[in-house]
């Protein structure tokens, strides 16, 4: 059994500000994430931004995360290629992103158009041994009118995966995003864990009692997000799932969404979310006083 690594998500905007201090709470990686807007500058520089983190901040940056719309805008899929070129001079293996979409059209609709560029952006990753982690938000968006992200539920997944037949192509898999569509968490990753190559730390509450008393399209939000620790999720059952099935890469927890903990709390919430997910994981490896 692997001891699986527990991280965190920190804006690239932030990250010289932000990681030293994580890092001091215990976090042992980062994701470093761009939404919608980096530049070549910038891709440029994350060579020495990895060699930073590793050699002076002391964790290592697991994943490299541009979430964009490469279906919509050819600026955002050239900016993705050139994520996927850097990924192996910072040291690895992983970019997450979203799937694209045709906004404002539904999600059958997109799916010629996702065959196309994600099919040139696997061919592109498998060249470099890199894998393309499609996050499962919606982004607000639904079935019939997407916004910049098709890759969110099961249907979806089934549809772009027949579309493009690679290993190079899988999940950026969170269950808060899951608990959200009124979805079991577990039971959707023991479907799909051998597809998830990357995992967002994210919870979710449910408020039940406001579906029961005005549905799931009253305008009132039914989902809080919440740090791992404050939600629903059964975190030990995912950790049995991702340890039967040899899960290999870390768990990044993703802050700055909890309604209570955020702005001066974040960092308590960072630091709640990191305990527990050590103590649903085992807490550190013991050795046994014995000779084998």
């Amino acid at each position: 059994m692997r001891h699986i690594p527990i991280g965190t998500c920190v804006p690239g905007t932030v990250f010289d500000q932000w990681a030293p201090k994580l890092r001091s709470i215990g976090f042992e990686s980062f994701a470093i994430n761009f939404h919608m807007r980096i530049t070549e500058e910038i891709i440029a520089s994350l060579p020495d931004t990895a060699k930073k983190a590793r050699e002076e901040i002391g964790a290592p940056i697991s994943i490299l995360g541009y979430y964009c719309n490469s279906l919509q805008y050819e600026e955002h899929k050239a900016l993705l290629e050139k994520c996927i070129d850097i990924a192996p001079k910072m040291g690895i293996g992983l970019v997450g992103t979203f799937a694209g979409a045709l906004e404002g059209q539904s999600v059958d609709a997109a799916m010629p158009r996702f065959k196309e560029v994600f099919g040139e952006l696997t061919r592109r990753a498998e060249d470099r041994g890199v894998k393309l982690c499609i996050e499962n938000c919606p982004m607000d968006g639904t079935w019939k009118k997407a916004t910049c992200n098709i890759g969110f539920n099961q249907r979806a997944w089934e549809m772009m995966f027949d579309a493009v037949p690679s290993d190079a192509l899988g999940l950026e898999w969170e269950p808060a995003h899951q608990q959200a569509q009124l979805v079991d968490p577990v039971a959707n990753l023991r479907r799909w864990v051998k597809k998830v190559y990357h995992m967002h730390g994210k919870d979710a509450i449910i408020k039940h009692d406001l579906i029961a008393s005005e549905g799931v399209i009253s305008g009132e939000p039914f989902a809080d997000m919440r740090f791992p620790g404050f939600g629903e999720c059964d975190w030990r059952r995912i950790f049995a799932i991702l340890f039967q099935y040899g899960y290999d890469s870390d768990i990044t927890v993703e802050g700055y969404h909890d309604p209570f903990y955020s702005h001066e709390w974040e960092m308590t919430g960072q630091k709640h979310a990191l305990d527990y997910l050590r103590w649903c994981e085992g807490n550190d490896f013991i050795d046994i006083p014995l000779e084998r």
